[in-house]
C-alpha cells in the first residue's frame, strides 16, 4: 500500500480521500488557496501546504505548484479528484515524470478519451454504438451552421474538453444557432482553454445512463453496475441513482459490457465511467442507448454506486495505483438495495439559481445515511469555486424507500443565512412523475416553477415562530388597555407581514431574535417588526445591480439604447457560469457603468434602465 498521498483537490472530494486514506493508514497532504486557508479539508489532512491564491488558475490549476508541494512533503503519490486538473494528462504525465505515483489512467488514456470527438471515433471502431452527429475539425461557424440543419432540431452542442454540464447547449431552431454557438464557445474556451464544439441530434425522452467500471495494471476490468443521473438542470446533474429504474438483466447486460469493451479499447486504470444516452420513450432497451464520453476519473456521484456494491472506490484506488489486482472479480460483484445522492448547493431557486456566498452561521443536516461534505458551521462558501454544499446519500432496500428518506433528510436540513436548493430538491422527489421513475433529462425543465419552493412559510409554521417571539411591547397588534386584536406584524426575511397570535402567545424562555423557521428544506428568519424595518429591494427603479462577485464577459447594449423587456444587457461569469443580466421592463439604457472584461463586486450598479414615457 502507498505510504502517503497528496491531494490535489479541495472541499468534500479532498475530506472524502482523506477518509479513506486514513483508514488504510496512509498519510494524507492537503493543499489550498488563500481562500481555502481555514478550510476543513485542511485541518483534516495530517500536514497542508499553500500553493496560490483564491482563483483556481492561480493555485488548483497550477501543476508545477502541486509537483512542488508532493516534493516539499516527500509525497508518493498525486490523487487530483474530480475537476481541476483530473483529467489533464500533460499533468498526469509530469507527476510520473517525477518519479511520483499518479492516481488515474495512463495520459494515453486521457488523451483518447478526452476531446469527445476523438473519444467517439475510438469508440465507433470498437463496436460501441455513438449518438448520430458531426465530429469534424471543420469549426467555421458557417460550416457548423449547415451541419446543424442537415442534423435536425433540436441539436446539442457540446464542447469537445466540455464536462459538468459547460459548454453545451440545446439548440430548438435554426434562428437560435448562431447566438447559442457563440455562447457555448465562449464558455468552453473560459472553462477548458478549448472552444472546439461537436454536434450530436439530441435525443427526445433521453434517459442518461452511466456504467462505473474500473481498471488494474494487469489487465482486469470490470464494472460496478450503472447509474441513472437523468434528473439533471440545465445539463448538471442534480440527484443520481443507482441502480437506473426500469433496467432489465438484459439490458443491464449489454450496455455494462459495451463500457467495459471502451474501458479496454482504451487500456484503461483505475476508476471510470462510461456515459450513454437513451431514449426512454419506449423503456430502456440494448438497441436506443449510445455512447456519450467517458469521464477519466472519479465521479460526484460515485457514492451510490459504493452504496448498492458495498465497496469503496476510493480504496480501490489507492490499491489499483498501489500495484495490486482489482479487490474482486466480476462474478463477485452485486446489487443490493438502492442508492440515491442529492447535490446541495448554496444557490437560490427564486432567483435563477444564483450562487449563494457568504458563512454558513447554522449548518445542520438532518438525519442523513450520508453525507459527504467539505464543510462545517461557521465555514465560507467562496466566490471562487462551485457553491456545493454536501452530497447527501440515502440507501434503502428498494427504490421508494431510498427517496423518501433522502426527502426527509432534506426537510430537516437547516441552512442559514445562506440560500440553498434543498426545497428544490424536496419537491423534485415527491414530484409524481420521479416518485414513479418517469424519467429524462428534460423532466426538471418541463416542469418548471412547479419545482420550486415555497415562497413563504406555512401559516402553522408562521404562527409557531410568531408565538415564540411574541412580548407586548413591540407588537403592533396588541393595544393598551384592550384585548389583544390576534394578530401581529412581523418581517419575515426582512418584509412585514401579518401573522395570528394564539391569545395565549408569549415569548419563549430565552427566545432570541430572529427565530429560524425550517420547513420542507427552506429557511426563513422572522424577526420583531420594528419601524423602519425590512423591505426588500427590487429591480422598480431599473437599476441592474451585479447579482455576485464576477467578470463581465459580454456587453450587449449601451447607454442611450433603446431596450425591451427581457432584452439581454451583459452576461457576468462567476462560479464558473455565465449568468444574462435583462431589462426589467421597456425603456431606454440611462446609464451603462462597465465594459467587457471588467471584474464587478456584489450589489456593484451596472446599468439603469429608465421606463419608457406612457402613451
Amino acid at each position: 500500500m502507498l505510504t502517503s498521498v497528496l491531494i490535489a483537490n479541495r472541499g468534500e472530494i479532498a475530506c472524502r480521500i482523506i477518509r479513506t486514506a486514513r483508514r488504510l493508514g496512509v498519510r494524507t497532504i492537503a493543499v489550498y488557496s488563500d481562500a481555502d486557508a481555514d478550510a476543513l479539508h485542511v485541518r483534516y489532512a495530517d500536514e497542508a501546504v499553500h500553493i496560490g491564491a483564491s482563483p483556481a488558475r492561480e493555485s488548483y490549476l497550477l501543476g508545477e505548484h502541486i509537483l512542488a508541494a508532493a516534493r516539499q512533503t516527500g509525497a508518493a503519490a498525486i490523487h487530483p479528484g474530480y475537476g481541476f486538473l483530473s483529467e489533464n494528462a500533460a499533468f498526469a504525465q509530469s507527476v510520473i515524470d517525477a518519479g511520483l505515483i499518479w492516481i488515474g489512467p495512463k495520459p494515453a488514456s486521457i488523451t483518447a478519451m478526452g476531446p469527445k470527438d476523438a473519444a467517439k471515433k475510438l469508440m465507433q471502431e470498437a463496436g460501441v454504438p455513438t449518438t448520430p452527429g458531426y465530429l469534424g475539425e471543420d469549426q467555421d461557424a458557417d460550416r457548423l451552421k449547415y451541419e446543424a440543419d442537415a442534423i435536425g432540431y433540436p441539436v446539442l452542442i457540446k464542447a469537445v474538453a466540455g464536462g459538468g454540464g459547460k459548454g453545451m447547449r440545446k439548440v430548438d431552431s435554426a434562428a437560435d444557432f448562431a447566438d447559442a454557438l457563440l455562447s457555448c464557445q465562449r464558455e468552453a474556451a473560459s472553462s477548458f482553454g478549448n472552444d472546439q464544439v461537436l454536434l450530436e441530434k439530441w435525443v427526445t425522452n433521453s434517459r442518461h445512463i452511466e456504467v462505473q467500471v474500473f481498471g488494474d495494471t494487469h489487465g482486469n476490468v470490470v464494472h460496478l453496475f450503472e447509474r441513472d443521473c437523468s434528473l439533471q438542470r440545465r445539463h448538471q446533474k442534480v440527484i443520481e441513482e443507482a441502480p437506473a429504474p426500469g433496467m432489465d438483466a438484459a439490458t443491464r447486460a449489454a450496455i455494462c459490457a459495451a463500457a467495459v469493451r471502451a474501458a479496454k479499447a482504451v487500456d484503461y486504470v483505475g476508476a471510470g465511467t462510461i456515459e450513454f444516452i437513451a431514449d426512454g420513450s419506449a423503456g430502456l432497451r440494448a438497441d436506443a442507448i449510445w455512447f456519450m464520453e467517458m469521464n477519466t476519473r472519479l465521479q460526484v456521484e460515485h457514492p451510490v454506486t459504493e452504496e448498492i456494491t458495498g465497496q469503496d472506490l476510493v480504496e480501490w484506488q489507492l490499491r489499483v495505483a498501489s500495484g495490486e489486482p482489482l479487490p474482486k472479480r466480476q462474478d463477485e460483484l452485486a446489487i443490493s438495495g438502492w442508492a440515491m445522492e442529492a447535490r446541495l448547493y448554496a444557490e437560490d431557486p427564486a432567483k435563477g439559481f444564483l450562487p449563494s456566498i457568504g458563512s454558513l452561521d447554522t449548518f445542520d443536516i438532518g438525519p442523513s445515511y450520508r453525507t459527504d461534505t467539505g464543510v462545517e458551521q461557521g465555514g465560507r462558501i467562496s466566490p471562487f469555486y462551485d457553491p456545493m454544499i454536501a452530497k447527501l446519500i440515502a440507501w434503502g432496500p428498494d427504490r421508494d424507500a431510498a427517496r423518501l428518506r433522502l426527502a426527509r433528510t432534506l426537510e430537516q436540513t437547516r441552512i442559514w443565512p445562506l440560500r440553498t436548493n434543498a426545497g428544490f430538491l424536496v419537491k423534485a422527489l415527491h414530484h409524481p412523475a420521479f416518485a414513479a421513475a418517469a424519467l429524462d433529462t428534460g423532466l426538471i425543465a418541463r416542469e418548471g416553477d412547479a419545482l420550486l419552493p415555497d415562497a413563504v412559510p406555512s401559516s402553522a409554521a408562521l404562527e409557531a415562530a410568531a408565538a415564540r417571539l411574541a412580548a407586548p411591547g413591540p407588537l403592533a397588534g396588541l393595544r393598551l388597555n384592550a384585548p389583544p386584536r390576534g394578530e401581529g406584524t412581523f418581517l419575515l426575511d426582512g418584509v412585514p407581514v401579518t401573522v395570528k397570535l394564539s391569545p395565549a402567545a408569549g415569548p419563549e424562555t430565552g427566545a432570541t431574535s430572529p427565530v429560524l423557521i425550517a420547513e420542507g428544506g427552506q429557511v426563513w428568519a422572522l424577526d420583531l417588526w420594528r419601524a423602519g424595518g425590512g423591505g426588500g429591494g427590487d429591480a422598480s427603479d431599473g437599476a441592474i445591480r451585479s447579482p455576485m462577485p464576477g467578470r463581465v464577459i459580454a456587453v450587449a447594449a449601451a447607454a442611450g439604447q433603446a431596450v425591451s423587456k427581457g432584452q439581454k444587457l451583459l452576461t457576468l461569469e462567476a462560479m464558473k457560469m455565465e449568468h444574462s443580466l435583462v431589462a426589467p421592463f421597456d425603456g431606454t439604457v440611462a446609464e451603462f457603468n462597465v465594459g467587457e472584461g471588467a471584474q464587478v463586486s456584489e450589489g456593484a450598479l451596472l446599468a439603469r434602465v429608465a421606463k419608457a414615457e406612457a402613451v
